[in-house]
């Protein structure tokens, strides 16, 4: 610790100190109580899980950059890569290589994925704020800490992140920023263990990430599920019918909480509050007796009754995550000789994720991207840029995955939907 005292002091003198995570002195898993400032008013809270920085800044520059989108695609990801884009070659003057589909692109550059790795220009960025998707392409079954190659004989997991890095290196990228959910946030904390310089940017349209107060994608999944429900109500009054419309969110409830409500749903079934058959048969019941001869139930995916688990599409397979799907079907099977009207059953799915982000989600994504450029320019990483009380924040990964930031069963929103009649199909509702 003397050398770094005495060169404090003496560019102390000279005016231009750098700080200790500027000169590479924390590391993963050190206690950093500071809060840093960067770019405009943009205040960076260090966590227990590191404000730390692999690049001496003092003499090392960055000079380019690498962006990749793991998991799943959402609306907004291309106006991340813009921002990302924009802002380190506009203000930082950096070059930024996308890496195409996930960490494949990391994996193997001798055989690149269908998205291949290239330099992002002015015209490959052009007018995709709008656009949906990724430019550069995404992957779910990217990990590299458990990768199973496609179409391989083997489906053994393989642990091949030595390969990333090995790579990151040849190719020259002086900072790495994932787009990505928890699952992506998980790898690229634990690529920062192993000396990556990594940055991440909060993509799910679950909402389900801590740390942030919203992820991009999820206002215009919400929207899209509200634009179903409406049209989905005139069809349920003319026939007299009970809908069950299964939006997505995995194991949280925050898509069908917010468009259950704003869409007019009479009961919501959300993850964290298991249901109950007979509960959500008397509410349906109860608009019969007030006249109302039809019922909109938004079921979350990852829905479940209170003494079963949720439903799944699919079984566990070597490096894929267990698919949820299948709640709102099984729900209205086993509701079916219990009401007296007919039902219909609406998968929304994938609508969910796909078409073009909408103007707050353009606006979020903007300033992730910009926000993730200044972590990198700050040398903080293994860090997420988030929003809190509309500030950007940088929050230690650990921190932001440590669990799914789900329902609070005191959420005021599950609070305003009782006191307006809807039904969460809880079994205490019976009691009431």
């Amino acid at each position: 610790m003397v050398p770094y005292v005495i060169l404090y002091a003496i560019f102390k003198f000279l005016g231009s100190a750098p700080n200790a995570s500027q000169w590479g002195l924390f590391r993963p898993g050190d206690a950093v109580s500071e809060t840093v400032a960067i770019g405009n008013d943009l205040p960076l809270a260090c966590g227990h899980g590191g404000c730390y920085s692999y690049i001496d800044m003092m003499t090392g520059q960055v000079r380019r950059i690498g962006i990749l989108t793991g998991g799943g695609d959402c609306p907004g990801i291309n106006a991340v890569i813009r921002a990302v884009y924009r802002s380190a070659t506009l203000r930082h003057g950096w070059q930024v290589l996308g890496i195409g589909n996930g960490f494949e692109g990391l994996i193997d550059l001798e055989h690149p994925p269908s998205h291949n790795n290239r330099w992002l220009s002015d015209e490959r960025v052009r007018e995709i704020l709008t656009q949906g998707g990724s430019i550069l392409g995404a992957s779910n079954r990217a990990n590299p800490f458990c990768y199973v190659p496609p179409g391989g004989a083997t489906q053994n997991e393989t642990d091949v992140s030595d390969r990333v890095l090995h790579n990151f290196g040849i190719l020259g990228l002086d900072a790495l920023v994932c787009v990505g959910g928890d699952g992506t946030m998980d790898i690229a904390h634990r690529l920062a263990q192993q000396g990556m310089p990594v940055v991440g940017v909060p993509k799910t349209i679950d909402n389900d990430l801590l740390g942030t107060d919203y992820t991009f994608g999820f206002n215009t999944a919400v929207q899209t599920a509200v634009d179903a429900i409406d049209r989905l109500h005139t069809t349920a009054e003319s026939h007299d019918r009970v809908m069950f419309i299964e939006v997505m969110g995995r194991n949280t409830g925050w898509i069908a909480l917010y468009a259950g409500i704003a869409g007019g749903a009479d009961v919501i079934l959300i993850p964290e509050l298991p249901y109950s058959e007979p509960a959500i048969c008397a509410a349906i019941r109860r608009r019969l007796e007030h006249g109302q001869r039809f019922c909109i139930v938004v079921v979350a995916e990852g829905a479940r009754p209170e003494d079963g688990e949720s439903s799944y599409a699919t079984q566990p397979l070597p490096g894929r995550a267990r698919r949820l799907g299948g709640a709102a079907e099984h729900l209205a099977a086993a509701l079916a000789s219990r009401i007296e009207l007919e039902h219909r059953v609406t998968v929304l799915g994938h609508l969910q994720r796909g078409g073009s982000p909408n103007a707050f989600d353009r606006l979020l994504a903007t300033r992730f991207g910009t926000g993730a450029v200044e972590l990198v320019a700050h040398g903080l990483f293994d860090q997420v840029v988030c929003v809190r009380s509309h500030a950007n924040i940088g929050v230690p990964i650990v921190d932001a995955i440590a669990h799914l930031h789900g329902v609070d069963r005191k959420e005021e929103l599950l609070d305003a939907g009782r006191s307006i009649g809807i039904s969460f199909g809880s079994g205490d509702e019976l009691e009431a």
